[in-house]
């Protein structure tokens, strides 16, 4: 094999967590099996022509030049790609970065995305093409809101309509597209069929790789690459390096039987039948949803050929020490399990005939099958529940949300590391757009002592996944206080500030208790005055009074001054209007300032909100009215320790609280520190960084208290 079909066969896959691969779009988690609705995320996206670019790909023949010319110029360019990227190639099949250290590719790299959907297409050479007047006024969509999914897919088509041969049209809205929808294979499939309908095989098979780096965990997309390899490439060295490469992700997912079913179907074309038994055994180690179908057939093949020829390579494997898989006790071609491989190892019985061995030899399988059948009965459950295996824009139900969870529960007890990795990465293709899932993902491997796949996990979430929804960010800023990195956490919450929410009371209170953490409580009242001048410039807002009660009772409860904390108040009485929230605050403020309390002041202001001329609701009216009542006339302690803060008005964004997370919805199991490894080979990975030593112990609440 030359050095261009190892570049596909290995190119693997091991990449920095930060590289920008290719200068373009593409990061995500697993993708499962295809879907039937063509309208869904994960599936074919349903555009005219597409049969008929799909056919150009496969016909048997690459377009631009022959297999072989083409797969060495294919090759190199993959190469050239990936040293772009900071990796150089191959060693042993795996790709080592600048700094000397061996990584594993995590499905969702943060690649660079050209901006999205940010500005008008221009190409290489800073030119501008002729667009429509319909992708014009597409792209001045998507410029103010990126995550519209039905706009990109008008957009796509329209691009396709009018771009007839242009292919650097279709890049630029396939990449930009992508960068925001990475996890939606069926684009990345029909991004290829256009490359190798009017561009270069070099560039269907770059594709194919940022495909398979961005939606790693996906069984369909590994199924695509290698049905074009089979039809691109005559060695099948090459093909067979591929299938492991896909099955070293993804060969232990329950739906995984398309892409097994492949390799089953490549090796029984080319009637190696040891290969072909080889597979069967690893796909006897878990359970499967087509496991009966494979053992009846195993058991038809053990029945059709001699024991020689099914023997062969498993025996030559189990007597010559090979590097067995690392991620989840796969084993590369050839290979078998070790379990398998101790009792494959044993002599022929002296005077055995070749039934009494086919029978011993058909029995060590059986009971591996057996075994994953156990297995199988305990998540059947949870796999029939999972309706919605792939990625889409739609929201998932509750039952199907719940049933993620109490699957991670499962697997989290069960205390395999390596299970539990690929099943929150599984989980995070149907999950993709909720933050507690990559919360929750984040927090298990920061409790695992895995703070490198903590940090992978936590800046897919917040560059690419769930971007644009503030509660990951201020998860992401008191993580990254947690851990030591306050100018990322700083980063984090001006980022709210900034961009993503303006103004969300929720950011300005964390970020003002972390500075108040640090010592500086002059940034933190800061961040309060601040807030409030941008607020009053605002016309009826509803966050304004809000913001002043918070910042009096902060005031008050980091300084002791409570003649501030009351000019705080009395200062926002000209410019609030009078509200259940913000009265319910003041009276709360009353009860933990010392005496003397200004019972008189507040009944003024209680009065005047009750009145029948004011607004507000009947309702309200009575609530305030006896929360006053209670407040005013000997119950101050009894109210203060019963009290709740007072809730923003629901037209304000607000975001779910996650500050007990840790300890009381989702407690995180130990898990040994071990090394999550490409089983390409038997890497090691970059020294974990360590948690501070009271996280080590513990996952603690992130937010303990309303200031600390």
């Amino acid at each position: 094999m030359g050095d261009s079909e190892a570049v596909v066969a290995d190119s693997s896959a091991m990449m920095d967590y930060t590289s920008a691969a290719y200068n373009s779009a593409g990061s995500g988690a697993y993708s499962s099996q295809a879907t039937g609705d063509p309208t869904a995320s994960g599936g074919y996206p349903n555009s005219a022509g597409q049969e008929g670019q799909s056919s150009a790909m496969y016909d048997g023949k690459p377009a631009g030049g022959s297999t072989d010319e083409t797969a060495v110029a294919v090759e190199n360019t993959a190469a050239d790609a990936s040293k772009a990227a900071g990796c150089n190639y191959p060693l042993n099949g795996n790709v080592i970065n600048a700094a000397g250290n061996a990584t594993t590719v995590e499905n969702g790299n943060a690649f660079d995305n050209l901006g999205g959907a940010s500005a008008a297409p221009e190409f290489v050479d800073g030119s501008a093409p002729t667009m429509s007047a319909e992708e014009e006024r597409l792209w001045s969509i998507l410029r103010a809101n990126s995550l519209d999914f039905n706009a990109w897919t008008v957009l796509i088509e329209e691009t396709e309509k009018v771009a007839e041969n242009n292919i650097l049209k279709i890049r630029k809205v396939y990449d930009a597209f992508l960068a925001e929808f990475p996890l939606c294979y069926g684009y990345w499939k029909k991004y290829a069929d256009h490359e190798a309908r009017i561009g270069s095989m070099d560039k269907v098979v770059e594709v194919y790789e940022r495909a398979v780096q961005g939606v790693t965990y996906s069984v369909d997309i590994w199924v695509l690459y290698c049905a074009f390899a089979i039809e691109t490439y005559g060695d099948p060295e090459t093909i067979r390096r591929l299938f492991e490469r896909g099955l070293a992700y993804v060969g232990t997912d329950y739906l995984s039987f398309p892409l097994w079913d492949k390799y089953i179907e490549y090796e029984y074309m080319h009637q190696e039948w040891s290969r072909l038994a080889a597979i069967y055994t690893r796909i006897f180690e878990n359970p499967n949803q087509q496991l009966d179908r494979y053992f009846n057939s195993f058991k038809e093949l053990a029945g059709s050929r001699p024991l020689s020829e099914l023997r062969a390579a498993e025996e030559a494997a189990a007597n010559v020490s090979g590097p067995v898989s690392e991620a989840d006790g796969q084993v590369n071609e050839g290979e078998v399990h070790p379990d398998a491989a101790e009792q494959m190892q044993k002599p022929l019985t002296a005077g055995s005939t070749e039934a009494e061995e086919l029978e011993k030899y058909v029995a060590i399988r059986e009971e591996l099958y057996k075994k994953a059948k156990e297995l199988d009965s305990k998540i059947i459950g949870f796999e029939t529940a999972i309706r919605r295996p792939y990625f889409h824009v739609r929201p998932l139900n509750v039952a199907e949300l719940e049933n993620w969870h109490n699957y991670l529960d499962f697997v989290e007890r069960e205390g395999d590391f390596n299970k539990v990795v690929k099943l929150y990465e599984r989980c995070l293709i149907a999950c993709a757009n909720y933050p507690e899932y990559w919360i929750r993902y984040v927090l298990c491997m920061e409790a695992s002592g895995s703070m490198d796949l903590a940090n992978n996990a936590l800046v897919r979430a917040t560059q690419v996944f769930v971007k644009r929804q503030p509660e990951i960010h201020l998860f992401a800023a008191r993580f990254k206080e947690q851990n030591g990195d306050i100018e990322g956490a700083q980063a984090a919450y001006h980022l709210v500030h900034s961009e993503i929410s303006p103004g969300l009371l929720e950011a300005i209170i964390k970020h003002a208790n972390m500075e108040c953490r640090l010592g500086k409580l002059e940034d933190a009242f800061s961040l309060y005055e601040q807030a409030i001048a941008i607020e009053k410039g605002k016309e009826h807002s509803q966050t304004l009074p809000m913001l002043y009660a918070q910042y009096s009772r902060f005031s008050y409860l980091v300084s002791g001054n409570a003649k501030k904390a009351r000019e705080i108040l009395t200062g926002a009485l000209d410019h609030v209007q009078l509200s259940k929230p913000f009265l319910e605050a003041l009276i709360h403020f009353e009860t933990i300032l010392p005496s003397p309390r200004q019972i008189d002041y507040l009944q003024s202001l209680v009065d005047k909100f009750i009145s029948p001329n004011s607004d507000g609701s009947a309702a309200d009216k009575e609530d305030l009215s006896s929360i006053f009542l209670e407040a005013a006339y000997g119950a101050y302690s009894s109210y203060g320790s019963n009290y709740a803060a007072p809730q923003v008005p629901t037209s304000v964004p607000q975001i779910a609280s996650y500050g007990v997370y840790p300890t009381t919805t989702y407690p995180m199991q130990s898990f040994p520190q071990q090394s999550y490894a490409q089983p390409t080979a038997a890497t090691t990975l970059t020294p974990a960084q360590q948690p501070p030593p009271a996280a080590a112990a513990a996952p603690q609440a992130y937010y303990g208290g309303p200031y600390y």
